[in-house]
């Protein structure tokens, strides 16, 4: 069972980290650790329901975007490959990578590894500002990105935006589109897991989930300022460093 006190804490870490290119699962799977839940059926669940709180952030603080078809038409094409993989991956996610400390820290330090050298390596100029410039064809290839986050540790957000900036977005508008297309994304995601488990939750359950969401809303307001205040004067790198400073961190606590 997760205490209220819980479930505010998940849900801050939750709402600030989910746009971040940090990992918010693997910070959802840590704080878990650390507060001495286990991850058990509604544990899982909880971390995946509460990220529609800082969704709808997204949509509250991007809502004219959602009006714009062109944009709409790219969303859907990257979201498509996501879903798919998604779907099929869904029980080897629940069953097996969820809660996997290991897989969780190698993740998170690789990935910091990448964004730590990789804007050395992508593209300067002629780069695509407007996401509606986007090819449906470079739509698509960022979905395949992303579905590569469904390894715990690896980042939404990251994927999206490593690959978005290899093919010559700016990182401007590679973070607008990571943030618009989590919507679908991890609406689909936490509809799935709340049909499959729904009926098998209490209403004190459902009030702890409601907490949670309530908490990950206002708490990814904060970070979707933040991180569009960051980008104006700096990389990604310092994402990177902090990574692999918490992987470094973390695993001593897990021979306590």
């Amino acid at each position: 069972m997760i205490s209220a006190f819980s479930a505010i804490i998940l849900g801050f870490v939750e709402g600030f980290t989910e746009f971040l290119p940090i990992s918010s699962t693997a910070h959802l799977i840590i704080a878990s650790y650390v507060l001495g839940l286990g991850q058990t059926g509604f544990v899982k669940t909880f971390e995946i329901a509460i990220q529609s709180g800082a969704i709808l952030a997204v949509i509250v603080f991007f809502w004219k975007k959602f009006w714009d078809i062109e944009m709409l038409k790219r969303l859907l094409v990257a979201f498509i490959p996501t879903a798919v993989i998604g779907l099929l991956a869904y029980k080897v996610l629940k069953d097996y990578l969820l809660g996997n400390m290991v897989i969780v820290l190698v993740s998170l330090a690789l990935g910091g590894l990448i964004l730590i050298f990789f804007e050395g390596f992508v593209k300067k100029e002629n780069l695509i500002t407007n996401v509606r410039q986007l090819s449906y064809k470079k739509s698509a290839l960022i979905g395949f990105a992303q579905a590569i986050a469904i390894i715990p540790g690896v980042s939404r957000s990251a994927a999206t935006i490593v690959g978005g900036m290899f093919l010559g977005l700016s990182k401007e508008a590679i973070v607008e589109f990571s943030f618009l297309l989590a919507v679908p994304t991890i609406l689909a995601a936490t509809a799935l897991d709340l049909v499959k488990n729904l009926n098998a939750f209490s209403l004190n359950e459902m009030g702890t989930l409601s907490i949670g969401f309530t908490v990950s809303f206002l708490a990814a307001i904060v970070s979707i300022k933040f991180l569009l205040s960051y980008l104006k004067n700096h990389s990604f790198a310092a994402f990177g460093i902090y990574r692999i400073i918490l992987v470094l961190v973390f695993i001593p606590l897990l021979f306590i």
